[in-house]
């Protein structure tokens, strides 16, 4: 497989191949973890971690697992870099963990890992895995931050709220109401109120991506138009 530029690995993971507005995959814990900035925050960088260790182990080991068994040897890797994640967040950040749940072990199921672990990082050099892990796992975490940041906006009235469970204590102070009178609107902390404002999302993706190449598209005409005399 050719060498892939930075710039375009870079643009990949943040915008044209997002994990969760272009390929659509992690929604679970996407749409189940998103209700909060914070849970948002804490979910996406735990997966970018795994996203990093394992796009870098699996490169660094692509020339010596033979073929046939190089999903289930990935999965391990994956598996491995999980269980490193759910140990440190389960004797530093224990309430968070316990909010998070079962969303965190199930990382090593999530296919933008597995994905990238099999159709990048086993065919391109640790510099470009790691970058691709980085990016990518980036690009996962501001879609869900984005979509914590409106449910729970919409949906309680506030944000930044439980910082105080990564930050401690003296975070409690972070927590921002702007309209102290809003009551919150229950649909936008539901499942169905994630699906909404996760289409909403992609929709928006897709209208600036068309606006983008209706762009593209007109430069080089404006380019080769004759120009004339007055």
């Amino acid at each position: 497989m050719s060498e892939v530029s930075y710039r375009r690995i870079a643009r990949d993971g943040f915008w044209d191949n997002n994990p969760a507005l272009a390929q659509l995959l992690g929604l679970c814990p996407l749409l189940a973890v998103s209700g909060t900035i914070v849970n948002a925050v804490s979910l996406g960088l735990a997966t970018t971690l795994v996203l990093i260790g394992s796009n870098v182990t699996v490169s660094l080991i692509r020339n010596a697992v033979p073929k046939e068994i190089r999903i289930p040897v990935f999965v391990l890797v994956i598996a491995a870099f999980v269980t490193i994640v759910e140990l440190l967040m389960h004797a530093y950040l224990y309430d968070l963990y316990k909010i998070l749940g079962i969303f965190v072990p199930l990382i090593v199921t999530n296919c933008a890992i597995i994905g990238r672990a099999e159709a990048f990082a086993s065919k391109q050099r640790v510099d470009r895995a790691l970058l691709d892990g980085l990016t990518m796992g980036l690009g996962f975490t501001c879609a869900l931050v984005v979509l914590g940041t409106l449910r729970e906006f919409i949906g309680f009235g506030t944000l930044f709220a439980n910082t105080h469970l990564v930050l401690g204590e003296w975070a409690r102070e972070l927590t921002l109401t702007p309209f102290p009178d809003y009551r919150g609107f229950l649909l936008a902390v539901l499942p169905p109120g994630a699906f909404i404002g996760l289409g909403l999302l992609i929709a928006l993706k897709n209208v600036i991506d068309r606006r983008l190449e209706q762009r593209r598209a007109a430069l080089p005409a404006a380019t080769a138009a004759p120009v004339t005399e007055s």
